[in-house]
């Protein structure tokens, strides 16, 4: 980097990331919101509308690795814009919906493909081309970006469906999609070596590797390789229950779970705005400690944590937000999702340069687990006329999920990353030793 150069551009791309994930978030701050108001003009069962959100999480989740590697073939700029331009899309369609098959398509496909292309698979790019040292923290801030969306988002979406009805809300989140694509066009860049510059931390310039295979092809060989290998079982599995336990329960039915206890559906979504805030600080505070402690004994203290309070929440509802529960969303707020950085440096640290598509992967079954938990908490209250079940499964998952970290290995002297790597550019030469 040239003396005259005050700030690395890593910097400023990292900047127009954050604000892309915040754009993105917005759509998926508001199932929580809308599942009563939807249910209300539509007469359609929660479990119908739980089964859009559903879908939603699944596309978010298993379309992150296919849009991590077509970043790699086509440009983060192009996919990223493309991406925003389907979640403004399905966002803006709802308003004209008149069954629920629309729903699944528009809120469940168009959305969920839209903030896939941007989801953490996303984050693990942007921090694996720019970034050598810093790697976690910024990992950490961008994370974060989503829950600062939830934050901006739900509630002036809550306010927005009170005072206007829940199709002013759809076309404010999709007005807020369209107004980042200028910025992702206009200043976010592909990779250091297009400005003859290092990553930031590192001190040689490394060429932009040529894009090679079809984006699929590269996706699927990543996984074929790393589903070989202990390691990512047992970090897909931990993920797997990280989404039931966030996105899936928490983020889809807690506003009306609150509301069953008779809190005002804003007040709760004032509350999970809340968990929102206390995340980016969870998170940012995450990153932070992934460049110092080993990641494994983090997501032990982070899961474990995580099924104490959940085991604990069917005890805190009621009709005005007590000092318990306030400190429940401290407290659950601050473990949202501090389990991505170590999540993203593990996968690193197995897979090498195939980290950020291999994450893709795991992110997917992170979704996974929030579609089942989305669509079953869902069915629990239709079938038990409460959530009091849903929050007792997802504590004792999140403390086995626990287990599963703990089981996580260190690998000294295995050189996992090449061959991962090959498998991942070049699939019909597969070679894994571990």
């Amino acid at each position: 980097m040239t003396k005259n150069r005050r700030l690395h551009p890593a910097w400023l791309v990292a900047a127009i990331a954050f604000v892309a994930l915040v754009g993105a978030a917005g759509f998926r701050a508001t199932p929580s919101v809308l599942l009563h108001p939807l249910h209300e003009e539509f007469g359609w069962p929660l479990a119908t509308i739980s089964a859009a959100v559903s879908v939603n999480l699944l596309l978010y989740g298993l379309t992150a690795p296919f849009a991590a590697a077509l970043m790699d073939r086509f440009g983060i700029r192009r996919v990223v814009s493309v991406a925003l331009l389907l979640v403004a899309a399905g966002s803006g369609l709802t308003v004209f919906m008149t069954a629920s098959w629309q729903l699944l398509l528009c809120w469940g496909v168009l959305v969920g493909l839209g903030t896939g292309s941007m989801a953490l698979a996303f984050v693990a790019t942007i921090t694996g081309r720019w970034f050598v040292r810093r790697r976690g923290l910024v990992t950490g801030v961008l994370t974060a970006g989503g829950a600062a969306g939830q934050l901006v988002f739900l509630p002036l979406i809550a306010v927005l469906v009170r005072d206007h009805g829940w199709r002013t809300a759809a076309l404010v989140v999709a007005g807020a999609a369209l107004a980042v694509v200028p910025l992702v066009v206009w200043l976010l860049r592909e990779h250091p070596a297009d400005l003859d510059l290092p990553a930031y931390g590192a001190s040689e310039v490394v060429a932009a590797p040529p894009a090679t295979g079809g984006a699929a092809t590269r996706a699927l060989g990543a996984l074929a390789t790393a589903a070989r290998t202990r390691p990512f079982w047992l970090l897909a599995g931990g993920f797997a229950i990280c989404g039931a336990t966030t996105n899936g329960l928490v983020g889809t039915h807690f506003v009306p779970a609150a509301h069953d206890h008779g809190m005002a559906e804003t007040t709760a979504a004032g509350l999970l705005a809340l968990v929102g805030l206390f995340d980016i600080v969870g998170t940012i505070a995450s990153g932070w400690l992934t460049d110092r402690v080993d990641s494994r004994l983090l997501l032990g203290a982070y899961y474990a944590l995580r099924g104490a309070s959940l085991l604990l929440l069917p005890s805190l509802f009621a009709g005005t937000a007590k000092p318990s529960m306030l400190v429940f969303i401290i407290f659950y707020g601050l473990d949202w999702v501090a389990t991505v950085p170590p999540t993203v440096a593990l996968c690193r640290e197995y897979f090498g340069t195939a980290g950020a598509v291999v994450f893709g992967w795991v992110f997917a079954a992170h979704q996974l687990g929030a579609a089942v938990a989305a669509t079953g908490a869902g069915l629990v209250r239709d079938q038990l006329g409460d959530y009091a079940m849903a929050w007792y499964v997802a504590g004792g998952l999140s403390i086995g999920a626990a287990g599963l970290s703990l089981l996580l290995r260190r690998r000294p002297g295995r050189p996992v990353p090449e061959a991962v790597l090959v498998a991942a550019t070049a699939p019909r030469a597969w070679s894994f030793r571990g």
